[in-house]
């Protein structure tokens, strides 16, 4: 049997992951935003040694390429950990609607037990032959795909404000 705090103490522990998620995320920006500082740091570093290889430095020639071999890794590394965590992202998205759904179908069969649950066995007969009530479940329910729709339009916008974030920072990167 399923107690109302057991759902709200499902709830809160629900939340409380999206929460830590949330979190999880904003450290991994800043990462990100770490990276991309280090990034700009070393093409400084190797505009500067470009200067110098055009006065006609061979010996620190090998050094600007292997400080453009170390450009490319870290660029190479960012764009990897990007892709990770915006797939990380999806399936905790994913996972979220799951729990939402399997949370929003709990708290519905339990107001309903609740419901009959005070009622004698006549009443429980005429409510279930009730036409009015169907008609209120078909409410409920269309009401309910609205929910989900919009919470689906809300995750797409999230997602592609992200996206676009995240390609504007790499523009500035390659700028």
């Amino acid at each position: 049997v399923v107690t109302r705090d057991d759902v709200e103490e499902s709830l809160k522990a629900v939340f409380q992951f999206v929460k830590d998620k949330e979190q999880l995320l904003q450290d991994l920006r800043s990462q990100i935003e770490e990276t991309k500082k280090i990034i700009v740091e070393k093409q400084r570093e190797r505009d500067y040694w470009l200067e110098y290889k055009n006065v006609g430095s061979q010996i620190h020639a090998e050094k600007i390429s292997s400080l453009e071999k170390d450009i490319a890794e870290v660029q190479y590394e960012l764009e990897r950990t990007e892709e990770y965590y915006r797939e990380a992202l999806k399936v905790v998205k994913e996972e979220n609607q799951k729990l939402f759904d399997r949370h929003m179908k709990l708290l519905s069969e339990e107001a309903l037990k609740n419901a009959v649950g005070y009622l004698d066995k006549h009443c429980r007969r005429e409510i279930e032959e009730n036409e009015w009530l169907k008609e209120e479940v078909k409410i409920y329910r269309k009401a309910h795909s609205d929910l989900e729709a919009s919470v689906q339009l809300l995750e797409e916008e999230n997602t592609s404000l992200v996206a676009k974030l995240i390609d504007t920072k790499l523009q500035h990167l390659r700028v």
